[in-house]
């Protein structure tokens, strides 16, 4: 075994436990926080879906048509269309983040404005 080969692999195993250590960490603070069942239906629908479309990849007849793209060098427009999809997720979370400040300070300022207008009853 080559050495190369050997870190690779210890590499891999290294990332993959440390992933599922992390989301045990993570379900066990939803557990805690009660958020847990909210999310919980979400997640296993989306672990369904992606068992489902494991299934039905690894059949014969897909996994020819999968190595016939795969010597077409399309995982570079594969690469790049995730990436467009990952930055537009980011994009999104930071205009929903930065957008919900500002407009509690848009409404707070069209409060401000309707209570001077109003006449001061003592």
């Amino acid at each position: 075994m080559d050495l190369k080969y050997a870190v690779s692999i210890i590499g891999n195993f290294i990332l993959i436990a440390g992933l599922a250590i992390a989301g045990f960490h993570f379900f066990a603070e939803y557990h805690a926080t009660g958020k847990w069942a909210k999310n919980i239906t979400g997640l296993l629908a989306g672990l369904g879906l992606l068992t489902l479309a494991f299934a039905l990849m690894i059949t014969p007849a897909n996994a020819e048509v999968i190595a016939a793209i795969a010597d077409t060098k399309a995982n570079v427009v594969f690469l790049g269309i995730s990436s467009a999809l990952l930055l537009a997720a980011i994009m999104a979370f930071g205009i929903i983040t930065y957008s919900k400040p500002l407009r509690l300070l848009h409404q707070r300022r069209i409060q401000r404005d309707l209570n001077r207008d109003l006449p001061k009853i003592p």
